[in-house]
Parts: structure tokens; sequence; C-alpha cells
């Protein structure tokens, strides 16, 4: 039988340990971790991929991007489809800092509680790798997403550049330039996720439990202070004001689990490539 190899692929000097081990746990034979990989040495490590099995056997090696740099590890997901030829390829997943799987993590565990179409959001610290891909994923599934930021500027860049990627209209800049502005933006919100850089709190739990409408909060970071005052990092489905709150690890399982599952799909064809919304079907499925 032919063994199972995932090439990966991190930016980082030293691949990710984490990205390694969940990818043994998900049953690959074989793992070669290659480091510091630039845009410009993509092709002959593909090419390796591509050239050194046929037909069906293609499917059974695949590459998985990763890295602490999300947008080089966008880069380099690009470089490796313009090295394929026509049929002659190998599935690919990008993951880089655990963006996808935790974006899609956070939605559905927010889809438990409340029915995402025509529901108000509020991604704070929209802005980053992660509250990007929150912000496509629930505009999406047909949410009205206020990305929000310190920067009207870097908002609007963000979202113009969602919009421009997936097609997704329903996402609009916002500014927290003040404690009444933040207030006037979680107005209505029926679903609020943080995805802040760690060590900042973005709202206070004071203000949180004054949101009328809101059914689920998620704070997606993992070292205190909490970004959502009033979350723990162990939180699940806790009740929370008129809501349920989830802290960073309370999704973590969900997480855990789609990553597994998407690495295990790359081997069922040799042309998967499994970005956000394709992390995102998985993460539903598994629910």
């Amino acid at each position: 039988m032919t063994k199972r190899i995932l090439i990966q692929l991190d930016s980082d000097l030293q691949p990710s340990s984490f990205d390694s081990v969940v990818a043994i746990d998900s049953g690959v034979d074989h793992l070669l971790r290659y480091g510091q990989v630039e845009v410009s040495g993509v092709v002959p490590l593909v090419h390796g991929a591509m050239f050194t099995r046929g037909g069906d056997d293609l499917r059974n090696t695949a590459v998985f991007v990763g890295g602490s740099n999300v947008g080089v590890a966008e880069k380099i997901l690009a470089a490796c489809r313009d090295a394929f030829f026509g049929p002659v390829r190998v599935s690919m997943m990008l993951d880089a800092n655990g963006c996808n799987t935790t974006a899609s993590a956070a939605v559905v565990a927010a889809g438990r509680h409340v029915a995402i179409r025509d529901a108000k959001a509020v991604v704070l610290g929209g802005t980053g790798p992660v509250g990007r891909r929150v912000s496509q994923l629930l505009a999406a599934d047909g949410a009205s997403v206020a990305l929000a930021s310190r920067s009207h500027e870097r908002a609007s860049q963000a979202c113009h550049e969602i919009i421009e990627k997936s097609g997704q209209t329903s996402i609009q800049p916002v500014a927290v330039e003040n404690h009444q502005a933040l207030e006037s933006i979680l107005d209505n919100a029926a679903i609020l996720i943080g995805c802040g850089a760690a060590g900042a709190e973005l709202v206070d739990e004071e203000t949180i439990q004054k949101m009328s409408h809101l059914k689920v909060a998620i704070d997606l970071n993992a070292v205190p202070p909490a970004g959502l005052g009033g979350i723990g990092v162990t939180d699940k489905a806790k009740p929370f004001g008129g809501g349920v709150a989830y802290g960073a690890i309370g999704v973590g399982g969900l997480k855990m689990k789609t990553h597994k599952a998407a690495v295990q799909s790359l081997f069922e064809s040799n042309d998967r490539v499994l970005d956000a919304e394709e992390i995102y079907a998985i993460a539903k499925a598994i629910g």
C-alpha cells in the first residue's frame, strides 16, 4: 500500500511542532518538515511532490502550508498552485497560525446558539488573520458583519480585501474610537467574537452584559487578560449575560477535530485546496 506523505511548508525558522503532532495524529505515514520556506523556493519542493508519483498514487502526497505569518503562507499557497501542470498536482491545506481551523470552529460554535443568517455579528480585532476569516465565514452564512478595528482605515482595507477575495459584501468596517463608539457598534448584535492580539482587553464585562440582543460571545484569545471581559479561556457554552460564552479552549476541541479531519481529507483526491471556506465546511459537518 502506498504510504501517505504530508509535506509541511513553514516560513518560520523551525516548522510548527503543533502542526507536526496533529499531522501524525491524523494518520500520516511520513511527515517531511521544511522551515524558513520562501516563495522563491516553493517550486522545486512542489515538483518533487508531483513528479515522484503518478496516477492514483498522487493522492497519497499532500502539502500543508503553515507558519506564524499568514500573509507569507498565502503567497506560498499561491506559488504551490502556480507550480502545478493540469491534472498533475497534489492536495493542499493552509492553516498558518491555526487561522482557518480556529475561525471555522468559532463560527460553527456561534451557529449552535443563534441562526447566523440575518443576525448582526461584531468581530473585534477584525483586521487580523483570524478576524478576517471569521468575518468572511459569518458573511458567507448570511450575517450582517461589523468588522471592527481601532483604525477605520485598516478596517476598510480588510473589508475591501475580503470582499475582493470572497465576494461576500455584507461586511462593513467600523472604528472603535472610544467607548461610546464601541457601545454603538455593539448595539443589537447577537454575535460577538473577539479576535484581538494577546494581552489586550477589547471590551469589558460590564459593557457586554448590557448587550440586550447578545446570544453568543466568543473570545479567541488564550492569553490573559481576556479579550472579552468576564469570559474564561475554558468556558464552553457557559451562561453569560443573555446568552452563552466560549473561551479559546472552549472552541479548541472542535478546532482540533476540524484540523485532523481536514488533513485526512487531503488524501481523498489529488486536487483539493483547503482554505477558509473549505475548512469551514468540514467544521460544519463535524458540528
